[in-house]
């Protein structure tokens, strides 16, 4: 048992290192395509002010991943969650009383994902289908196509805390970025919740013969999934200070396509956050990347498809094979 350990460490390893030499090569050709834009911090700067929303998703999907188990739903959650943090402050004024009601609704948005999925039984691809499609109507219905201002958020310290700039430097969101990466890859490497995890993605019957509760900890990672999506409309609202109906569109594929081309296996039972931050890094950065090259932008989507089918063809051949 130790051994296999010790080679599915090594696997691991190889992975990170894998995506990681990706990124210094994507990152490369940019800098010696266009030296003059990759060598100014202001490019830099644009990619820590937008990078983090889907990076940070990024991060929370890749638990859901590990569990064999897919979240479609999270760009209406995101939605949702942001017309109720934009309205309950419009109403009362009190940013941190919206922000209370924003993680509420994102945790019982993401406790309805998993009741569907492990209580009813219903695969979580068809589960979170149904509740994409629900949200993302419900927001069309109740926000009747109107945004929300949000400028007197501003004025905060919640503002500050969430999407303020340290030092006219660095945004606060590549920060949140930044030390939920870090929390998160210690909750999979070094925490029991994130062993588990690991255990259930690959074998849910062997989990449970250890005594692991299979249901429990589906349930935690979907909810934990919902509260990050409220985190993000509330940075993404609070970023442009304003609330607008169609908030998350855009990030379904560029969130997945982070997390798959960070090593983490579709089918389960492996997966990284160090690969995901870098996969998020690349993702969030293509095209401006490929703008500057003087490419045009019909060229964005054939590059996105060929790096995530190159990324995964070499982790699919790197994989240990169950059994």
């Amino acid at each position: 048992m130790k051994k296999r350990d010790y080679r599915l460490m090594l696997k691991g390893l190889k992975l990170e290192i894998s995506i990681f030499i990706v990124f210094i090569i994507v990152y490369g050709v940019f800098l010696i395509g266009n030296p003059r834009v990759f060598t100014n911090y202001d490019i830099y700067y644009s990619f820590m002010s937008t990078i983090p929303f889907t990076g940070i998703l990024a991060l929370a999907m890749t638990f859901v991943v590990i569990l064999g188990e897919i979240d479609l739903s999270f760009p209406s959650v995101l939605a949702f969650c942001g017309w109720i943090f934009g309205t309950v402050f419009v109403i009362s004024k009190n940013i941190w009383l919206a922000a209370l009601c924003c993680f509420s609704t994102g945790i019982a948005a993401g406790f309805l994902n998993s009741l569907l999925i492990v209580k009813i039984g219903i695969p979580s691809i068809v589960a979170t289908i149904g509740t994409q499609f629900f949200f993302r109507g419900l927001v069309n219905v109740v926000a009747q196509g109107n945004g929300i201002a949000l400028v007197d958020a501003k004025t905060t310290i919640f503002y500050n805390l969430c999407v303020g700039r340290i030092g006219d430097e660095v945004p606060a969101q590549a920060v949140w970025f930044l030390v939920l990466g870090i929390g998160f890859w210690l909750l999979l490497k070094r925490h029991k919740f994130g062993s588990h995890v690991l255990f259930v993605g690959d074998n849910k019957d062997s989990a449970r013969m250890m005594g692991i509760n299979n249901d429990m900890i589906k349930t935690v990672v979907f909810v934990l999934m919902g509260v990050i999506t409220a985190f993000v409309s509330i940075l993404s609202n609070l970023e442009v200070t304003y609330f607008y109906p169609n908030q998350g569109q855009g990030y379904l594929l560029t969130t997945l396509a982070a997390v798959f081309i960070g090593g983490t296996s579709v089918f389960g039972g492996m997966g990284s956050m160090f690969g995901t931050f870098i996969g998020a890094l690349i993702i969030g950065s293509l095209e401006a990347g490929i703008i500057a090259l003087g490419m045009s932008g019909f060229w964005i989507q054939l590059i996105y498809g060929a790096i995530i089918m190159v990324s995964v063809t070499i982790y699919a051949v790197m994989q240990p094979k169950k059994g």
